[in-house]
């Protein structure tokens, strides 16, 4: 991974580099060609301006006196050397600082009269004219010379009518010695770029990574030994890395922790089902040793066997039910329910079924409004409740029940007056199979499991619920759930 991260970000950079190096080189080498263009133009102006004043054709004498402004100054004949057309190199510079630039060793100029021939010329090479209309300054190459070839028809100020020509060359091996070394400058110093770019790449990349190799390793530590308490360290980067490290710790802890579930989930189901079988299997084999022929006996054994088996058919619905309670989301996600309706029907079962207990029913709601649940599931909920509320009451058979909305929740609360329940304990009554004194449990008939189901199926709902106790005075649950959210709007207005 360090590797690639450091490949991709050297990469990037090498790119970025080389379109500014392009860029950069494309630029200078147009700006370079357009100065020098527009030098070449304007030079080219000035001398035809100059000659233009001529009023006949242009010859070697009249060529030279109007571009020096020497009206009477003879020009040297003698043009052995050069052919039959003055050489002005030497004298150019005379001239103004505007026009020397033709004075330049790569600035060849050439004057022809309307035959085509020399008249006069800045160096000893002859050119032939190219053409006899406009030709602005175009790249050309004339035998190895590459250069900027430009021509100029030139007519007089006085007459209007053609005398000559200018032809100007100017050779670019300057230029192109500058444009060679510049993209020899941008090839070394992007090769450098390119190094630099990786070396740093490599090392930020190491750096950025080094969180991820330890979320790797712990993770690697983990697969080898699930049981591990390894967990990612504090990375301080305050950064979507930390808060990656902070969610994997506690997702950590959460599978931790439903794997100690797990277990205790096993021992205890194992432990819960291992009993009723060995008492139905203690009758069964009495039976078939002896006691089928005493009635009495057998209607003993049979009478504890369905017993047991009531018992494991509640315990095996009450795992079906808790289940069921982790799936609310997929199967119910858009139930609702009339709480109050639902409230009175469990109330009044209870009523009927336990006469022997004092129930009331303190019910706030002015009217009727519909909870985000399953009723069925509501319906458990309350049952569950009121049935521990009823198991776990003393000598003061009375039981609370009292609904209300507070702060845009629906609160039904069950109090209860019985043996109530320690703080250690009152922490884990809602585990899995936890009873706070097994041995009376056991002969209320509980498993331990229903306090899991009324908070799976309030969590489950966005719901909750808490329980509040003191020892030996009794204790009350709350349970809060949502309400629609037509029936929030209206409470709020």
């Amino acid at each position: 991974m360090t590797a690639k991260w450091a490949f991709a970000s050297s990469f990037f950079i090498f790119v970025v580099f080389t379109i500014f190096a392009v860029i950069t080189y494309k630029s200078s080498v147009n700006l370079i060609v357009a100065n020098e263009r527009k030098e070449i133009e304007q030079t080219m102006s000035e001398f035809t301006s100059r000659l233009a004043d001529a009023d006949e054709e242009l010859s070697s004498q009249s060529a030279y006196q109007h571009l020096t402004g020497a009206a009477n100054t003879p020009v040297d004949n003698n043009e052995s050397r050069i052919g039959q057309a003055p050489d002005l190199a030497g004298n150019l510079l005379t001239i103004d600082p505007y026009i020397s630039f033709i004075g330049q060793e790569v600035m060849h100029f050439y004057i022809y009269d309307l035959e085509k021939q020399v008249v006069l010329k800045t160096i000893e090479q002859n050119m032939p004219l190219s053409q006899t209309k406009r030709k602005d300054p175009t790249i050309t190459t004339v035998g190895e010379r590459t250069g900027f070839l430009s021509v100029e028809p030139i007519y007089s100020k006085t007459t209007r009518e053609k005398i000559g020509y200018a032809q100007s060359f100017y050779e670019l091996s300057a230029f192109y010695e500058i444009r060679s070394r510049l993209l020899i400058t941008l090839i070394v110093l992007e090769v450098v770029s390119l190094i630099l770019s990786s070396i740093l790449g490599f090392f930020l990349s190491t750096y950025f990574l080094k969180p991820l190799k330890v979320l790797r390793d712990t993770m690697d530590t983990i697969r080898k030994d699930p049981v591990s308490d390894v967990q990612m360290p504090e990375i301080g980067t305050n950064d979507e890395l930390t808060d990656l490290s902070e969610i994997f710790n506690d997702m950590l802890e959460r599978m931790r922790i439903y794997m100690d579930q797990q277990k205790q989930f096993v021992e205890d189901v194992s432990h819960e089902l291992r009993t009723p079988v060995a008492i139905m299997e203690g009758h069964l084999s009495m039976l078939q040793r002896w006691g089928k022929k005493d009635p009495e006996i057998l209607d003993e054994a049979l009478a504890a066997s369905i017993q047991e088996l009531s018992r494991m058919k509640t315990l095996v619905q009450e795992m079906l039910d808790l289940s069921r309670a982790e799936q609310v989301e997929m199967h119910y996600g858009n139930e609702v329910t009339n709480a109050k309706e639902v409230t009175h029907q469990v109330y009044n079962n209870f009523v009927m079924l336990y006469p022997e207990f004092t129930f009331t029913l303190d019910d706030d709601l002015k009217t009727e409004i519909q909870l985000k649940i399953y009723r069925n599931h509501f319906e458990q909920l309350i049952i569950i409740v009121l049935d521990n509320a009823v198991k776990y009451s003393a000598d003061r058979k009375e039981v609370n029940l009292s609904i209300r909305l507070v702060n845009d929740e629906f609160e039904i609360a069950v109090q209860d007056f019985g043996e109530g329940i320690s703080p250690e304990d009152l922490e884990k009554i809602f585990h899995r199979f936890y009873r706070v004194d097994k041995a009376r449990a056991r002969t209320k008939g509980g498993n331990g499991l229903g306090l899991s189901i009324a908070k799976q199926l309030a969590e489950s709902y966005k719901g909750r619920i808490v329980a509040d106790s003191v020892l030996g005075q009794g204790t009350i649950f709350k349970i809060y759930l949502p309400i629609k959210e037509e029936l929030k709007e209206t409470f709020e207005a």
